[in-house]
């Protein structure tokens, strides 16, 4: 199942469950963390046990995944233990040190898989690999860290705070380079640990042409997808990680040269080609399901 759109769902609102459950998102994340109030809480983890137990893992649409609060936190093992047992596809850990993390988080779920009746293993972990400085420096510690490693992905909010700094923007709007480093530092670890890479929110949910060039962007760099905060946000997303009709007709083009042609390398339209061309045309007809 793709990973292009991924949307954030406050735990603690059934109406906005309901509603996201419509929605054309490859992924809700279900959460119990900065959406949620500590108030809320034990709230939030009913509605998501509900909705989990409610549509089950193999009569789903959509993937369903559940952001817990940090290890760190006190609430963590309350939202694990509550959620388990209705067999989320990804537990999405924020503010990850390290790979130890996911492998705590990895031990955790196999007893309570086993607990529940759970096929040891079906529950994928996505920590996000940025949001302290720790995590930035010790990135090849995901690598091998987990077998239920699905993904990573990244944010600059919660960095930002971390290393105190005022904003994590140049006046021209863009990344500071502290955060295009840790962006490229998580695309990196996440290919090479033969993952997903996902790519952080667009925050303006009223700029769909900003998103769509964010997302497209996104895309060119190497991520598999996009979270979104807004369900407007999801059908852009879904658009942008699409491949055009035009690649997929010029992929096509290449991979009936090579076929063809059966040598290493091919002439195609006054270019020379190689394997890295037939790869990635590979990829975009697989990504187009063609």
């Amino acid at each position: 199942m793709r990973t292009r759109s991924l949307l954030f769902v406050p735990g603690d609102s059934e109406r906005k469950l309901s509603k996201a459950l419509q929605t054309n998102a490859d992924a809700l994340i279900l959460d119990l963390e900065d959406s949620v109030s500590g108030e809320r809480a034990e709230l939030a983890r009913r509605n998501i046990r509900t909705c989990l137990d409610q549509v089950p893992a193999n009569s789903r649409k959509q993937q369903l995944w559940v952001r817990v609060n940090a290890l760190t936190h006190p609430e963590a093992m309350a939202d694990i233990v509550a959620v388990a047992g209705g067999q989320p596809d990804v537990i999405l850990l924020p503010k990850t040190r390290n790979g130890s993390d996911v492998a705590l988080l990895d031990h955790y779920l196999n007893a309570l898989e086993a607990r529940d009746g759970i096929d040891i293993g079906s529950i994928g972990i996505v920590p996000v690999v940025t949001e302290t400085p720790e995590s930035v420096l010790a990135i090849n510690s995901y690598l091998g860290c987990s077998n239920r490693l699905f993904g990573m992905t990244w944010g600059a909010e919660d960095l930002s705070t971390a290393v105190q700094a005022s904003t994590n923007r140049l006046p021209d709007g863009s990344w500071e380079h502290t955060y295009w480093m840790a962006r490229s530092t998580c695309l990196l670890a996440a290919r090479a640990a033969g993952v997903e890479p996902i790519d952080t929110l667009f925050g303006d949910y009223k700029d769909p042409s900003g998103l769509l060039e964010a997302a497209r962007a996104s895309r060119r760099a190497g991520f598999s997808g996009k979270v979104a905060i807004h369900p407007d946000q999801v059908d852009v997303i879904n658009d942008a990680f699409s491949p055009s009709e035009e690649e997929v007709q010029y992929a096509r083009q290449i991979v009936e040269a090579f076929g063809v042609q059966g040598v290493g390398t091919v002439g195609l339209n006054g270019k020379m080609l190689d394997m890295p061309h037939l790869k990635q045309a590979q990829m975009v007809l697989a990504q187009a399901g063609a």
